[in-house]
Formats: C-alpha cells, sequence, structure tokens
C-alpha cells in the first residue's frame, strides 16, 4: 500500500494479520460530469433565481484559495444565469470569504473565479478595516456581527463554497461564509472561542465535535449570523478526495446546507467495531500536509480510531512549517489546565488547534514523520522520525504485542465512527 507524503510517497507493508481495516470514504461516482451536476442544481433553484430582477445589485461569496471548491465551474454558471435574469456584468460582485486569511494574488483571483477573471470585479474581504464593516446585530450568546458592507448593501447576497468536516463546527459550507467568512476579526475570534465552555477550566464543549450541527454552539453562533445576512441563496458543491464535484446542494441557506451535510456524512463517514492500537494516517499528500495546521485535521479525524493511549503514527510533511507563525508559541503551555488558561485570556484561532494538538499527544503516542525537526516535534509532545519504516520501528517498541493497526490513506476526508 503506498501512502502520500508531500510530493512523494511511503510504502505501507504490515502482516496480514496486524491490519484490521483500511478506512476511505464510501463513494460512488455519478455518470454526471461536474458542470452537469452543477447544472442541475441550479435548475432546482429557478424559484428563487426568476425572483431576481435586472436592478438588482448582487453580491457573490465564495472562499480562498485556501479552501478549493469548484467556484472556476459553478461561479460562470451562476452567473450566466444571473445574466438570462436580465442581470448585466456590472451588477454583480465576487467577494472572497477571507476571514482573517492573507488578501489573494491577482493569480489566485483567476484560479479562484476562471472564465470570469478580469470580467466581473473581484474583491478580498477586509476583517481589520472599520470602514469596509457593518454591525447587524448580535448572537444569542452575544458575539456583535459586523461583515462586510457589500454584503450588507447589496439587493440579493448569494454564498458559495463546499461542505465538508470541521472539527468544532461539525461541518463546513452554508453559514460559515458570513461567519467567519466576511465578518470582523473580533466576530471571528468570538465565533470560534464558542468552542470552549463558559466556566474557566471546564475545557471543550462536548458537543463542538466533528460531524455535529446538533447544540453545537459554534455552529449556532455562525447560524444566527447568518440570519442576520438574509442570504437569497447558496450553492454548496461536495467534493471527493482528489476534488471532483460529486454533489451540489443549492437552495435556501439553511436547507441547502443541512441536506448537503448529511449527504457529507453519509458517504464520508466510516463505521468501525472497534478502535485499534495503532493508526497509521497519511493527510493525502501536499497540499493537504502543508503545514502542521492543515495536517491537524487528520490527526483528529485519526484519533477517532485509536484507542486510549494508542499509537498514531502521522504522515505529514509540512514543508511550509506550521503554517502561521504565532501556533508553536503555544507549546510553552505544557500542562493543558495552564494552557486553556492561556487561551481564555488570549484566545487565537491557531491557538485554539494548537491546544487540541496537545490534547491528543499527551492522550496518545503520536509518531509524527516531517520535514520538521526533532526538537519542534518533541516541544509538541510528539515522537519525531524522518520515515514510516523508522516510525514503524518506534512504533513497535510502544504496542502491545498482539497490536493491530488501521490506516487512513487520506485521513482529513474521512471521520470513523464508533458503533455506539
Amino acid at each position: 500500500m503506498e501512502l502520500k507524503y508531500g510530493s512523494t510517497q511511503f510504502a505501507l507493508d504490515l502482516p496480514p494479520d496486524r491490519l484490521s481495516g483500511v478506512i476511505t470514504p464510501t463513494l460512488t461516482l455519478p455518470a454526471e460530469s461536474p458542470a452537469e451536476i452543477v447544472s442541475d442544481a441550479l435548475d432546482s433553484c429557478h424559484a428563487v433565481l426568476s425572483s431576481f430582477g435586472p436592478n438588482d445589485r448582487v453580491v457573490i461569496v465564495t472562499s480562498d484559495i485556501t479552501r478549493y471548491t469548484g467556484s472556476e465551474i459553478y461561479l460562470p454558471m451562476l452567473v450566466e444565469r444571473l445574466n438570462r435574469q436580465g442581470i448585466p456584468d456590472s451588477n454583480i460582485e465576487i467577494l472572497i470569504a477571507l476571514g482573517i486569511h492573507r488578501k489573494q494574488t491577482d493569480h489566485e483571483h483567476e484560479k479562484i473565479v476562471g472564465p470570469l477573471y478580469k470580467r466581473i470585479r473581484v474583491v478580498d474581504h477586509e476583517c481589520d478595516d472599520p470602514a469596509e464593516l457593518v454591525m447587524i446585530g448580535r448572537t444569542s450568546n452575544g458575539i456583535e456581527v459586523r461583515i462586510n458592507r457589500r454584503a450588507v448593501e447589496a439587493d440579493r447576497l448569494i454564498l458559495t463554497g463546499t461542505i465538508g468536516f470541521h472539527y468544532f463546527a461539525g461541518f463546513g459550507g452554508g453559514r460559515k461564509s458570513v461567519l467567519p467568512g466576511i465578518a470582523s476579526r473580533a466576530a471571528c475570534m468570538a465565533s470560534h472561542f464558542a468552542v470552549l465552555n463558559p466556566a474557566a477550566g471546564s475545557g471543550k464543549n462536548p458537543l463542538a465535535v466533528t460531524g455535529n450541527l446538533e447544540g453545537n454552539p459554534v455552529h449556532q453562533a455562525m447560524a444566527e449570523a447568518c440570519a442576520m445576512a438574509a442570504p437569497a441563496m447558496i450553492l454548496n458543491t461536495v467534493l471527493t478526495p482528489d476534488k471532483r464535484i460529486i454533489a451540489t446542494f443549492c437552495g435556501g441557506w439553511r436547507e441547502a446546507h443541512e441536506a448537503g451535510c448529511r449527504f457529507y456524512g453519509e458517504r464520508f463517514s466510516f463505521p468501525l467495531g472497534e478502535r485499534a492500537d495503532l493508526v497509521v494516517v497519511s493527510c493525502g499528500g501536499f497540499p493537504k500536509d502543508i503545514n502542521l495546521i492543515q495536517a491537524h485535521k487528520s490527526m483528529e479525524y485519526a484519533s477517532q480510531a485509536l484507542k486510549e493511549g494508542g499509537v498514531m503514527i502521522l504522515l505529514a510533511e509540512c514543508r511550509d512549517g506550521f503554517g502561521n507563525s504565532t501556533f508553536f508559541n503555544w507549546f510553552r503551555h505544557k500542562r493543558l489546565e495552564e494552557f486553556e488558561a492561556a487561551l481564555r485570556a488570549h484566545y487565537e484561532i491557531n491557538g485554539q488547534t494548537a491546544y487540541s494538538t496537545l490534547q491528543k499527544a499527551q492522550r496518545f503516542r503520536v509518531i509524527l514523520v516531517s520535514q520538521l525537526s526533532g526538537h519542534q516535534a518533541e516541544e509538541m509532545g510528539m515522537v519525531p522520525a524522518h520515515s514510516l519504516e523508522e516510525a514503524l520501528h518506534i512504533a513497535e517498541g510502544l504496542l502491545p504485542v498482539d497490536w493491530r493497526a488501521l490506516v487512513m490513506p487520506e485521513g482529513g476526508s474521512v471521520l470513523p465512527v464508533v458503533a455506539g
């Protein structure tokens, strides 16, 4: 079996009596092309689109370059439907939902919007510019929702993106295009802070987990903000691990998103009878393992398949290091109680990911195969290794004599679920 690592791969050859199974999504590729799938979804939204008028100013929100969505396919098709309603290109604007990410380059804009580049105006969201933000309300947990002025002043707001698992919002897509996508930095931080229980020292909310929307406080805050923005419709794709569109959900922002989440959860969850002593997980190679923050998703999902105190081998090249300049600094906190207190005192989204990383490093024994230095891996509570072969040798010294293993070739794309 070949496991991807950066732009290369490692060969894994486990004895058959040690291998309990390979965890992969249960997918059947549709006969239709991605363009046909998008077209069918837009047809299903005809009633909404037919209500748009020629004088409407339309803002379409879409994701930045870090989250591939198939936008170069669906954005031109969506604009064409708007043109059919008599809406000229000059009345349409594409707003890139950066959240707190950096601005995009011209080349990245071109990749995102495809044939629409230099035809439709494209603008990056500015989370730190008060002049570009408008307060539209306050959520039930007290978040002041300030979002991009263009979205507020538009006659029609359309949200686009892709649906996938999110390790504490439950799922991505849908309402996340508003908060954090086009919100102020303070609102972004506050929405993510909802992952923690209110009382100091009480840790993470148990409902703020991968694949769950019910009672999830992070999802609730995002949904309340989206309701305030009142989008006319959403268009969300579902992608295979190799980024092919296999489904598109179009319609009301709440209903279409929930339908897409159900579809994704059914196909990208993997039922397990029992957890394993060892999980060998690849992020799926570059760019999924470009940095440790991106690799954390695979680490999180793999942990669901691992026995308490078990061993995880994480293949994550991390050619761009950690993915954020402040991420590694958080590991000066070695005790989770101390870490949580620091996070509550000065919350950062990357600090939350670092906290979650340390939780798993202390709960399990994680062997990290990466380009990070041995010192960096050890500071994060992990055991460094330079190859899969070395990692397996280290693991053998940590495992019980009768150990069994599970393998995840695309760790960030499938969620192991143990019955009960």
